[in-house]
């Protein structure tokens, strides 16, 4: 018997599930309420519940294995820490490609002299006196560096010698852009690595309130981390390479729809507290994206299954339209915890809700609250209102946001303090929804009650009420959710079939296909057309909320549904069915006539014939590619290769040279 406990961290649950591998069988499951402000509570509750259902000593498990969206959430609320990207041999119009302005936001950027050109030469000398500028302005103002080299992928020197000055200097982590992918691609690479730097301390609390736990119940086993491609990390390697991490979550969900439906092909949609995952299922094993996963708009470059996350989930914050004469609510992609549940664990929040309803006149910050995420207290590279206003929230606890800020100033201060993740934001969510029409009473069913009425009574661009009442506030937020679950849905499916990317949602036409009556078309009163698209495939539901939310889905949408049996903890399911990959690639380049360059992770090195550099490259990406599973904890490694040798022909008997790609892929147990 092979024992594994696989677990699955969400942004509102924390799931585990305990599987005996080798006869393919669940042996128990257990759900517990993810506290951000210490995971292991949440870690731990689920453990326990599943040691609970298991005849065996805990000695007996062999593995567990961690899968969490905690990453993806944060990528697509636009949490985390503040960092600094240091780009070598690039000027400043690099930030306007792969939206990498966007990514920094307001964090700081330096460019100095350096880089290397594309045959891996350098193309200037590295202004080391730069980073030493960049360390003094930073000190103490950032949480992690990411660094990027022109051409780092062909040559990572420079991008080393920066990396090691910085931590030499500072003490704050390292993200280099060629350790997350081997692909050109400036930009793009310095994108990503700056999500990797950015996500560094949720990972590594994660993990270490795992393995504290781990300890604590006597689990002296392993402990793996998910990736995004669904294969598997060695914890510790996985702390320094959290972007790998992002889809994790919905990437153990697909192995787990495909070990828990017994379906081969199916579109596959996990809705969770903040986003809702979709993927389609293909002869039993995602599809992975050729260019990267992209997630929450970001196009990056960390090799991961084709899914498609969008800010949609159980605890999306619900916002009234207030301007325009359309009125209307929308969702997310900021994930609020529902008031239902912040007043099971606080309780004086409903005498706050109640006090808001007694005010005649309706207010923004009606139904708000938030609650102070710092373990370490407040940082120091705050703004003074911003301090102000973190000290203010960790000196009472949860708090409604308008008695914190009463100025259009200090409620900017308050959302970039829950952009940074040191505040969590309280709201009414459609799992409040679900608490007043009944479809789900885990929480406290009043404040629910309290933040509809609250909500209905907020005004659009003409005055009106958003909702007749708090039933028809409640109808309209589930309507919603719906109606944006099947566009996402259909979104996905077209992009599968090649049509593009948010071709329903986008379509002013199209759009409307969900928003009122039932069946596939529209049904809206006085309409002469009835529009319909429909799924040549079958779907797969899954997450806490499947079975209460995708019936309603599968019906607008005339779709056949599977909801599976432990739907609710599929993502911890596929954690513990995973195994150790890793896929690597090295180039050879021809600079000149003869000379054949092997792009080696050490640094090029050039060969006089094509076949000595091909067999080098071969001989260099096998070990790379072992040594790489081996650090990410995997047994009785074997290696594939796959080559992409470009030639062109330029006469009867003779070929140009023109690049090569070596590919090899390493495959393990983990454990």
């Amino acid at each position: 018997m092979t024992l594994v406990i696989g677990l699955d961290t969400g942004g509102t649950f924390t799931d585990a599930a305990l599987l005996d591998t080798g006869a393919g069988a669940v042996i128990g499951t257990g759900k517990s309420l993810t506290t951000r402000q210490d995971l292991s509570i949440g870690v731990g509750g689920a453990i326990d519940r599943v040691l609970e259902a298991f005849d065996g000593d805990a000695s007996d498990i062999g593995l567990v294995s961690l899968s969490t969206t905690l990453a993806t959430n944060a990528v697509v609320e636009g949490v985390g820490g503040r960092v600094c990207l240091i780009m070598i041999g690039f000027d400043e119009s690099a930030l306007g490609r792969a939206d990498l302005a966007r990514a920094l936001g307001q964090d700081k950027v330096f460019f100095i002299a350096g880089g290397h050109s594309p045959d891996g030469s350098p193309q200037a000398r590295l202004d080391e006196a730069a980073i030493h500028a960049a360390i003094s302005d930073t000190e103490g103002d950032i949480s992690a560096f990411a660094v990027a080299g022109h051409f780092a992928t062909r040559n990572p020197d420079h991008e080393r010698r920066v990396r090691d000055l910085l931590l030499e200097l500072g003490s704050a982590p390292v993200t280099c852009s060629h350790e997350m992918s081997s692909s050109l691609g400036g930009p793009r690479r310095a994108l990503t690595a700056v999500l990797n730097a950015r996500l560094i301390n949720l990972l590594d609390r994660l993990v270490a309130a795992t393995e504290s736990i781990m300890a604590e119940r006597g689990l002296a086993c392993p402990l793996m981390v998910v990736k995004g491609d669904g294969s598997l990390l060695q914890a510790d390697y996985a702390r320094s390479r959290p972007v790998e991490t992002v889809l994790s979550g919905p990437a153990a969900s697909l192995a787990g729809a495909a070990f828990l439906a017994g379906t081969k092909t199916a579109l596959v949609a996990d809705i969770g507290g903040t986003t809702t995952d979709i993927a389609l299922l293909q002869n039993g094993a995602p599809r992975l994206k050729a260019d990267g996963a992209l997630v929450g708009g970001w196009q990056t470059m960390v090799e991961a299954a084709d899914i498609r996350t969008c800010g949609l989930g159980g605890d999306s914050e619900v916002r009234p339209v207030s301007r325009g004469t359309a009125g209307g609510l929308t969702l997310g992609p900021r994930r609020a915890v529902p008031l239902s549940l912040l007043a099971s664990q606080w309780p004086e929040a409903k005498d706050r809700l109640a006090a808001q309803l007694d005010v005649t006149v309706p207010m923004a910050t009606d139904g708000r609250f938030v609650m102070p995420l710092m373990p370490n207290g407040v940082p120091n590279w705050l703004t003074r209102s911003e301090a102000r206003l973190a000290e203010k929230a960790l000196e009472v606890g949860p708090v409604s946001i308008a008695d914190i800020a009463g100025t259009q100033l200090a409620l900017g201060a308050v959302d970039r303090l829950i952009a940074r993740g040191l505040l969590t934001l309280a709201a009414f969510t459609p799992t409040d929804a679900l608490h007043v029409t009944g479809d789900f009473t885990e929480f406290d069913h009043e404040a629910a009650l309290l933040g509809a009425k609250l909500m209905a009574r907020q005004k659009n661009g003409i005055g009106q009420a958003v909702a007749e009442s708090e039933n028809d506030l409640a109808k309209q937020t589930l309507a919603e959710l719906h109606r944006r679950t099947g566009l996402a849905l259909m979104d996905a499916a077209l992009a599968h079939d090649g049509v593009g990317e948010n071709q329903a949602s986008t379509n002013p036409l199209l759009a409307s296909l969900y928003r009122t009556g039932t069946g596939t078309g529209t049904g809206a009163p006085g309409r002469l057309v009835d529009l319909s698209l429909s799924l040549d495939t079958g779907l797969v539901a899954l997450g806490a909320s499947a079975g209460t939310h995708y019936p309603h889905v599968a019906s607008l949408m005339g779709v056949e549904l599977n909801v599976p049996d432990h739907a609710d903890v599929a993502g911890a399911v596929g954690a513990a069915a995973g195994t150790v990959r890793q896929r690597v690639v090295i180039s050879v380049t021809q600079p000149t006539e003869g000379r054949f360059r092997v792009h080696l992770p050490d640094g090029p090195k050039d060969l006089g014939e094509m076949e000595a550099a091909l067999d080098l490259a071969r001989e260099a990406v096998t070990n790379l590619a072992t040594t790489r599973a081996t650090s990410a904890g995997a047994h009785h490694v074997s290696v594939t290769l796959d080559e992409d040798v470009k030639l062109v022909p330029i006469s009867r008997d003779r070929d140009m040279f023109i690049e090569a790609l070596i590919y090899a892929t390493a495959d393990g147990r983990a454990g």
